[in-house]
């Protein structure tokens, strides 16, 4: 079926004007998200700053939903840091905390001790949230630079270059 020019010139202008019109009624929602071009350059500042201590790794970033944006895994890392580093940007994200925190809360505190029991968790240093203002946007996580202390510093060295804090 094919339509002519007018009609569909007339469905576009419908398209932009309905768009334009959301953007003013308070029942839709408007919310600061990661990009992937903002995934991107946190996931290369990552990796730089692991390589900058001689480290490899893999890290992954996730949106303010949960869902994964871009992952980047340097070479020689193994297959499981992948899930590791995505897991961690998810409990990162779901949770509001960096990852090592919420580790230590469970370590420490019996009320946070089950946190270990939900599968898609995972207690481990090197998930951070990401913040614009003061909202959270999404998250990162590192895995296979070392540790989770080593994960977490490539991941906030990386976020103070790509996302520094307003002064």
């Amino acid at each position: 079926m094919q339509f002519g020019k007018s009609f569909t010139t007339s469905c576009l202008a419908l398209a932009i004007g309905s768009s334009a019109a959301w953007a003013d009624t308070p029942e839709v929602a408007q919310r600061a998200d990661v990009t992937l071009a903002m995934a991107n350059q946190l996931l290369d500042a990552t990796l730089a700053a692991c390589h900058a201590d001689g480290r490899t790794a893999v890290a992954a970033v996730v949106d303010r939903g949960g869902n994964l944006v871009a992952v980047q895994r340097d070479d020689n890392v193994g297959p499981h840091n992948t899930l590791a580093a995505q897991r961690k940007a998810f409990t990162a994200l779901s949770t509001k905390t960096a990852t090592g925190l919420l580790a230590e809360r469970a370590r420490s505190n019996p009320d946070a001790a089950n946190l270990n029991t939900l599968n898609e968790l995972l207690l481990l240093g090197g998930g951070v949230p990401l913040k614009a203002g003061d909202q959270i946007i999404g998250a990162i996580g590192v895995a296979g630079a070392g540790g989770g202390q080593i994960d977490e510093g490539c991941a906030l060295k990386a976020i103070a270059h790509v996302l520094p804090t307003p002064k």
